[in-house]
């Protein structure tokens, strides 16, 4: 990621990284992280957090350039791994600390999750409003996009979407390759 915004020669804007960490995530999640981490390495202005049955920031723990170290304090740090989803309440904590008050202001916020979600799907919508009024744009990045036959049905997924500036798949080496490329543009 850090190569493709250099060849450009522009300085990005800040990066927010929310990965949802829940059950129905877990095929994917280990992948995404590294993501995560790949994504940190040289920069200072990317922030990263977990979104399971809480938020938890990520953001010192994936700072060090071991990506085993990195992954092996992300560990610790999540609690709530593979474990229930409340999408809605989690964007409500960042949204509340952190987003709104400034982090995700003119920031590329990128949320990488499967959109499934426990809670109301009323708080999701509010809160990807809320999100998206403050960020420069939302990408979704969803692994379930590239599967035949998908559409985004899901309450939590349903009720995002309109909130989203840009939906894209997270499946795969390639599709994370491309999305490093919509992150550079």
């Amino acid at each position: 990621i850090h190569r493709a915004f250099s060849e450009l020669g522009v300085r990005p804007r800040r990066l927010v990284l929310l990965l949802d960490v829940s059950g129905s995530m877990e095929p994917y999640a280990r992948a995404l992280i590294r993501f995560l981490h790949a994504a940190m390495v040289g920069r200072r202005d990317v922030e990263a957090f977990a979104l399971g049955t809480r938020l938890t920031r990520l953001t010192r723990e994936l700072s060090t350039r071991d990506p085993d170290a990195a992954l092996a304090r992300a560990a610790v740090a999540v609690t709530d791994w593979s474990g229930g989803t409340r999408l809605g309440d989690g964007l409500r904590s960042f949204n509340d600390n952190w987003g709104v008050p400034g982090m995700a202001r003119g920031a590329t916020v990128v949320i990488l999750s499967d959109g499934w979600d426990r809670g109301e799907p009323s708080v999701m919508e509010e809160q990807m409003g809320r999100l998206h009024r403050v960020a420069h744009q939302v990408v979704w990045v969803n692994p379930l996009k590239a599967s035949p036959g998908y559409a985004p049905i899901a309450r939590g997924m349903a009720a995002a979407l309109p909130h989203v500036d840009r939906f894209v798949e997270g499946h795969s080496l390639d599709s994370l390759r491309s999305l490093a490329q919509v992150l550079a543009d």
